[in-house]
């Protein structure tokens, strides 16, 4: 439930989506004062309905075999159709051509009818549903008319096929019943990708919202780790200091996955740093990975030197592993002597971390003007008596009895989880020409290292070759273990099953360089066939979060324009005017408030956006003082949409490092054709976002994308590219608070 207001929480967690619901419905959910008296004893499987309910026929009070707990026709809860019948005890038929005698039970058995194709359409949609042979034919119609394409909801125990319809240019959602009935959704024939909605016994992708999930949800991750060898130099006086970045070819272009982190004054590089991706067997996923000499600190890599690259298939990378192929150029001949090897590794999903706090003695002085400038290497072993690195310690210079900041590991990456498997350490004297020399190594197990949970655990630090010179040789220095910890790692919906709740809040530029929205060129135009970029972004991001979230009211904010009646410039306004109460209901509820308000509102600025992070930021800051009692109860996500740089940009960064602090991250949409470049410094995935005083921020809580790469494509292909990494922002953020996630409710 969202912290903007006081609002009542809903009785059995049902909230009716339409704000034209009957008012004698009292206690339903937040944001419906008037509503009536709630039906307290409800049915399993439709906590809004009373068992026997006094209109139900035979059969239907027994939710029988094939509906699995739901009743047909009250699972849609007329979906697609905003205009719903008012009140719970006479629903709207939720297809036109349904007989309302199935509403009040007295219909005939589903078994007698049977199901055949229907085809209809409405509003640019086509739907295509096919039942079971057992269906009736009024419940084999897809509901249509929603302008988003095409989109089915079936009955459960049904199956299910939904066409996307040319509207939006986007596949079929369906949004089915989880139980007998199967589903699967298709691309229409201006559609880019499909996708799959996915609810609890009962709910629907609209009224009740499935949850849409990409294919690449399903698939399995592999974990790959890249080493080179015999690189060219591109640098005249040092060597390259390269980096490997992992490319996937979708829909006809390459996008970047993941890169590992830069290598210093290395022609040899052995990356700690694992690149992550999605991979499925029944699909052929090109990949491409290319190496880069970093010559400076721009997150681009059009201004570094090309070192050379591969093109493959993640299934040769998986099935070859460790797969091992000379480097090209992009004409095709050979990188020089340049040779790339990836392993590739299923990341199993485990439970458990270790985190480790190494430091070490008396190492052996390797430099003539100074002390050694020491770092650890962690490696495992692999397929082949080889050795793979896994992680590598920061340098600290200029000491014999050098500290190693805590680092933390998954048990599946240190040993597979095999606690007696054989660990290597080594220890170097790091150069600045790239030639680091070896001081000495050791080996352990886990099951040895987990000694240092009671006490300090030790291991001489041995060079063979210093070994086998000297007789009186005894070691290059001592190695302690100073802390091993195991710790249990939650998921995401840990969280969620534990009853944390993601508070949706849109914030919508207002600025006149949006353009006058009465002219088609403008960003904020209305065209009643094809939603404008702010519309499809708050749609694409919007249906995903609200899922998350029980009661479903969103506030939505401006900034940017002078608002009636005092035409004062506000940068901080709720879009439907009511700043005691700036909620929606549902996504559509945020666009039909949109809409209104461009009509109203003149454009103009700056564009500040400072005003509403600090606004969402003190909700947030809110819901943190109530951790200690709630526990992890709550987390914010802002969705900001704007149409150029910002112009307090310095007051943005200020906010965003605030905020980094608290259960919140911030996705901002940059929407037309400005140049974005500056914004990029908000999206701290290149480096550690400061505020105008040098504050860190305490995590990565942004995530920016121009909306224009997406133009073409799905807006589902949107919301996967700004939701990604928020999972892992809100793991991140109760792991660091030591919040564990809450019971679930039984």
């Amino acid at each position: 439930m969202s912290f903007h207001g006081n609002q009542q929480g809903s009785v059995h967690g049902y909230n009716p989506p339409y704000p034209q619901q009957q008012s004698g419905y009292q206690s339903g959910g937040s944001g419906y004062p008037h509503q009536g008296p709630a039906f307290p004893q409800c049915g399993p499987g439709y906590p809004q309905q009373m068992p026997g309910y006094p209109q139900q026929g035979p059969g239907y009070s027994q939710q029988g075999f094939g509906y699995s707990q739901q009743v047909p026709g009250y699972s849609q809860q007329g979906s697609g159709y905003p205009q719903q019948n008012q009140g719970v005890f006479q629903p709207k038929p939720p297809f036109p051509q349904q007989n309302t005698e199935y509403i009040q039970g007295q219909g005939m058995p589903y078994q007698q009818s049977p199901g055949h194709l229907q085809q209809s359409s409405s509003g640019n949609a086509t739907v295509t549903t096919n039942a079971y042979p057992q269906a009736t034919p009024t419940y084999s119609q897809g509901p249509v008319g929603y302008p988003q394409g095409g989109s089915v909801h079936g009955s459960l125990g049904y199956q299910a096929q939904s066409l996307g319809g040319p509207c939006y240019g986007q596949g079929g959602n369906i949004g089915t019943n989880i139980g007998p009935g199967v589903s699967l959704a298709q691309s229409g024939p201006t559609a880019q990708s499909a996708s799959w909605g996915i609810g609890p016994s009962g709910s629907s992708t609209q009224g009740y919202p499935g949850r849409t999930v990409s294919q690449d949800q399903y698939a399995t991750k592999v974990e790959l780790r890249i080493e080179c060898r015999n690189l060219l130099n591109k640098d005249i006086m040092s060597k390259s200091d390269p980096c490997a970045v992992l490319y996937q070819q979708r829909q006809g272009r390459w996008e970047e996955v993941g890169r590992t982190e830069k290598v210093i004054n290395n022609l040899n590089p052995r990356f700690s740093t694992p690149i992550k991706i999605g991979y499925l067997f029944e699909e052929v996923q090109k990949v491409r990975i290319s190496v880069y000499d970093i010559d400076n600190a721009t997150p681009q890599l059009t201004d570094d030197d090309f070192l050379g690259q591969i093109e493959t298939t993640l299934g040769q990378l998986v099935s070859g592993s460790p797969y091992t192929k000379p480097l090209l150029l992009t004409n095709g001949y050979k990188a020089g002597n340049g040779v790339i090897t990836v392993s590739a590794e299923e990341i199993k999903e485990g439970d458990e971390n270790v985190v480790l706090t190494f430091r070490a003695q008396k190492l052996d002085k390797m430099d003539f003007f100074g002390k050694s400038d020491p770092y650890l290497e962690i490696l495992r072993s692999a397929p082949g008596g080889s050795w793979q690195l896994v992680h590598r310690t920061e340098v600290v210079k200029n000491n014999l009895n050098p500290s190693w900041r805590p680092f933390e590991l998954s048990v599946n990456t240190l040993c597979g989880r095999n606690k007696k498997q054989i660990i290597k350490f080594d220890v170097y004297d790091w150069d600045s020409d790239g030639s680091h020399d070896y001081i000495g190594g050791f080996s352990a197990t886990l099951e040895d290292m987990l000694q240092a949970q009671q006490h300090e655990v030790s291991w001489p630090c041995v060079n063979p070759t210093k070994k086998a010179k000297k007789k009186s040789y005894s070691n290059s220095g001592v190695v302690v273990l100073s802390s091993c910890k195991l710790i249990k790692v939650h998921s995401f919906l840990d969280y969620i099953f534990g009853g944390m709740q993601i508070n949706f809040t849109v914030g919508i530029d207002f600025t006149a360089s949006n353009g006058n929205p009465l002219q088609p060129t403008s960003l904020h135009y209305i065209n009643p066939h094809q939603p404008n970029e702010y519309m499809q972004a708050i749609r694409a991001v919007g249906d995903v979060c609200q899922d998350y979230d029980s009661d479903k009211m969103f506030p939505a904010l401006g900034f940017g324009a002078k608002i009636p009646p005092s035409d004062q410039v506000m940068h901080e306004f709720a879009i439907n005017f009511n700043p005691q109460n700036p909620f929606c209901a549902g996504i559509d509820g945020v666009l039909q408030a949109y809409y209104a308000c461009i009509q109203r509102v003149q454009l103009y600025g700056p564009t500040n956006a400072s005003p509403i992070i600090r606004h969402v930021a003190n909700f947030a800051a809110a819901a943190q003082r109530e951790e200690p009692q709630k526990g992890a109860h709550a987390y914010f996500i802002l969705l900001m949409l704007t149409d150029g740089v910002l112009s307090d940009m310095s007051n943005t960064r200020d906010a965003i490092v605030k905020a980094s602090h608290l259960p919140m991250s911030i996705i901002i949409v940059g929407v037309g054709n400005a140049d974005f470049t500056d914004m990029n410094e908000l999206d701290g995935d290149n480096g550690v976002l400061r505020s105008p005083s040098g504050e860190r921020a305490s995590r990565d809580i942004v995530q920016f994308v121009p909306f224009r790469e997406y133009k073409q494509r799905s807006p589902i292909e949107l919301a996967r590219q700004v939701l990604a990494e928020v999972p892992k922002q809100v793991t991140d953020y109760f792991k660091s608070r030591g919040l564990q996630p809450n019971k679930p409710p039984l």
